[in-house]
């Protein structure tokens, strides 16, 4: 995936035990123990000692309603809050969590370690990861989303099912992830999926003027105009360069019916830049920096894992059927 800055390849780490709240799936790590043979026995944790729970808060309740609504999508997924404990920095509490698979034989258990913020709205993770928490930590983002996304969108036209793409079109992750979005969407009609632009100026010197040109084809010809407008680009992505983009965007275009320097002309506008500069200021408010990234009503995946092979496409289509479960069904 390509981040907003070169040196963090990875928003969302998979490995980490500290971080498996972040996971969409559990990568073991660290195990504390484990059975030397396989049991057919149902697992049980031991009970955690009373003086393991010495902050007021979160409470034992909001830690679990949190990881329920994070990791309950699994069914082999089991955990247990394992400590909710006081630190030294006032009303910022040390949440211990320890978690395994039932379908691990040896029922190896990990141990996800985080801190909640005074306000109980965020987790901060051993490698500073900043997470949304409580009860319904993908609520607020969620609103936000609804209110503020409002790029170029496809299918239902009812936002109860909301999925949001942050992408870039000089991006090869982006590119190659265009199929599990197409993907996605055939499996769930109900949902109203939304393009957002997210050029990653830093890496990519194209991408802005990209994203200006899309906007103006928005402007233009509508929803429907953009989308093919967007296959085209990514089609001819490799010609997005310093001496061919102008061409490249302007046949992408030319291919949709369009006049290609209408176009162009209209993506230096105020227009075209403020829809841009509006897309960027959304996802650096819901602290994107890598694309391409998906939101399923306000809970976030790094949907280019799912693309690579890191992610199965089972376990997305799972856990966005969860999320669409726990707002209101299907």
């Amino acid at each position: 995936m390509h981040s907003r800055t070169i040196l963090k390849q990875a928003f969302l780490p998979l490995v980490l035990a500290s971080a498996i709240i972040a996971s969409p799936y559990l990568a073991m790590a660290q195990p504390q123990s484990s059975a030397s043979t396989a049991t057919t026995a149902p697992f049980k944790f031991p009970e955690p000692p009373a003086d393991n729970f010495t902050a007021t808060a979160p409470t034992r309740a909001t830690v679990e309603a949190f990881l329920k609504e994070s990791w309950g999508y699994d069914p082999n997924r089991i955990w247990q809050v394992w400590a909710i404990l006081k630190t030294p920095a006032p009303d910022i509490s040390k949440v211990i969590v320890q978690v395994t698979q039932k379908n691990d034989p040896q029922h190896q258990v990990a141990s996800a370690t985080f801190l909640v913020t005074p306000d109980g709205k965020h987790l901060i993770a051993n490698d500073l990861t900043i997470l949304n928490f409580g009860d319904h930590p993908y609520a607020e983002t969620n609103q936000v989303l609804q209110q503020r996304a409002n790029g170029p969108s496809r299918g239902a036209a009812d936002k109860k099912f909301e999925i949001v793409e942050f992408a870039d079109f000089q991006c090869p992750h982006c590119k190659v992830t265009q199929p599990v979005i197409e993907r996605l969407l055939s499996d769930f009609p109900q949902a109203h999926f939304v393009f957002e632009n997210f050029p990653l100026v830093a890496i990519h010197s194209e991408a802005y003027k990209a994203a200006a040109y899309s906007m103006c084809v928005a402007q233009e010809a509508g929803n429907e105009a953009f989308f093919k407008f967007a296959d085209n680009v990514f089609a001819a992505q490799e010609n997005l360069t310093p001496d061919t983009s102008d061409a490249t965007l302007g046949d992408a275009a030319t291919k949709i019916g369009l006049n290609a320097a209408k176009v162009g002309a209209c993506s230096y506008s105020d227009a075209a830049k403020s829809a841009v500069n509006a897309s960027i200021k959304l996802g650096e408010d819901l602290n994107v920096d890598q694309t391409p990234m998906l939101f399923v009503n306000g809970r976030q995946i790094p949907v280019g894992e799912v693309a690579s092979g890191q992610i199965p496409y089972d376990t997305l289509k799972q856990i966005v059927t969860y999320q669409f479960q726990l707002d209101g069904g299907q």
